[in-house]
């Protein structure tokens, strides 16, 4: 900056004439850098996913979850002794909320071993639960709110020491 003053035209300097003004106007000129910048607008809010804890869903009755590999259904039932390692294992993925809402937090509850989701689509009008195969577990990363993507994240809300409830995103 100093240099650039230096070899600026000094002349009016000399000059009787010289003023605060113009020492000002020189050091604008010779020190003061444009930057242009350029604003974006954000695109859709985005879901990002954090970690991935392993857990297992039973409901109000004690009933577990198991798969039936047969029809590719999850049913609830009450397992005997010595049964349960036909109980399913949950890789529950939490994310971060583009929005946080008070005392919930999104996650996606993947079958642990496998590619399969639980989601949750529209049938006949009916929010339903349904499990779905994701062969790209990347696409469930970044999940904007406005995508079809939202089908495979609930709320999931913790309201006693061990006891939670799930909530679709797309349809609460």
């Amino acid at each position: 900056a100093m240099e650039r003053l230096k070899s600026s035209n000094s002349e009016p300097v000399l000059s009787t004439e010289f003023q605060d003004e113009s020492l000002l106007s020189i050091m604008l000129e010779s020190i003061v850098e444009e930057h242009s910048i350029i604003e974006r607008t954000a695109g859709p809010p985005q879901f990002t996913s954090r970690d991935e804890i392993e857990c297992t869903v039973t409901d109000s009755q004690k009933r577990s979850l198991v798969l039936l590999q047969s029809s590719m259904e999850l049913h609830a039932v009450m397992l005997q002794g010595g049964s349960e390692d036909r109980k399913v294992h949950l890789n529950m993925s939490t994310y971060a909320h583009p929005t946080p809402i008070a005392e919930t937090r999104p996650v996606a509850l993947g079958i642990k071993g496998t590619n399969l989701y639980l989601s949750c689509h529209k049938d006949d009008d009916k929010p339903a639960l349904h499990l779905e195969e994701v062969t790209d577990k990347n696409s469930l990363s970044r999940i904007s709110a406005e995508s079809d993507m939202v089908r495979f994240l609930f709320y999931k809300r913790d309201t006693g020491v061990s006891i939670s409830t799930l909530m679709s995103v797309r349809y609460p």
